[in-house]
């Protein structure tokens, strides 16, 4: 907090072992956690929230006003979780008026020349490799991985535990537990590589692997797909999730890949 070569703003609300590096610029109305490090060159604006042993590497800009034309200078935040690592040149836009927020979840890894923009929502646990980016309105659950050079369309929504290869268009929302890739982006197969890292027995592995089985490979339309597996298997919270993800879907989800050959 003495570097004498960084502006920071007296009413910014830093704690006390935050580091900060030279030639970092940190604004007004701005609230920095405990064991935070700010590398050289990070401009963090007007209505950062920074969680607590978060490292923000050189060059990252938090918090700049979204390049929406409806914007008018609300007054909006973003909000980084616990834990999160935002790597250079990271760029992460404050919410409009539609949520108020753009909101980044616990012991996140946003890479190198990532872009999180205006009012999206980003859960626990997730990796963007570099170059990915979010247009304006997305929702992202918890333990996603996109990655590197995934372009997300605006107002799309990407299911928990989900995978998105890289280089992909994202233009349909992404249900929970999946791989995708392709172009158009579609059904691969489920995400069973992840889900076992993080502790999904085989047993149930099995049960999501039915459910987009159905869903996927057995010639129905969504409606039809949604009937069978409500009425076919066993009430879970992942067949739930999933169906309420479905249910939810405003932009439609993506296809599967049987129906793009």
């Amino acid at each position: 907090m003495n570097q004498p070569l960084a502006y920071i703003h007296p009413g910014a609300k830093i704690a006390k072992n935050v580091v900060v590096e030279p030639f970092t610029t940190i604004h007004n109305n701005v609230t920095i956690g405990d064991g935070t490090w700010i590398g050289s060159n990070v401009t963090i604006m007007e209505g950062a929230r920074i969680g607590k042993n978060c490292n923000i590497f050189p060059g990252a800009v938090i918090s700049a006003p979204p390049q929406d034309l409806k914007y008018d200078g609300e007054d909006t935040t973003v909000t980084i979780g616990n834990g999160t690592t935002i790597r250079e040149c990271a760029t992460i836009h404050k919410g409009t008026s539609d949520r108020n927020k753009t909101v980044i979840g616990k012991n996140c890894l946003i890479m190198a020349y990532c872009h999180v923009a205006h009012d999206c929502l980003v859960g626990n646990n997730c990796i963007f490799s570099n170059n990915s980016t979010l247009a304006g309105h997305v929702t992202i659950g918890d333990n996603v991985i996109l990655a590197g050079l995934v372009a997300v369309h605006q107002f799309v929504s990407v299911g928990q535990h989900a995978f998105v290869t890289g280089g992909s268009l994202v233009r349909k929302d992404v249900p929970p537990f999946v791989k995708a890739a392709r172009e158009p982006l579609s059904y691969v197969g489920i995400n069973s590589v992840g889900l076992r890292r993080r502790g999904f027995e085989s047993e149930k592995i099995r049960e999501i692997q039915n459910i987009y089985r159905i869903l996927y490979q057995k010639n129905y339309n969504n409606s039809q797909a949604v009937q069978i597996i409500e009425a076919e298997m066993e009430a879970t919270p992942e067949r739930d999730e999933i169906l309420q993800f479905i249910r939810d879907s405003q932009r439609g989800i993506m296809k599967g890949y049987f129906s793009n050959n």
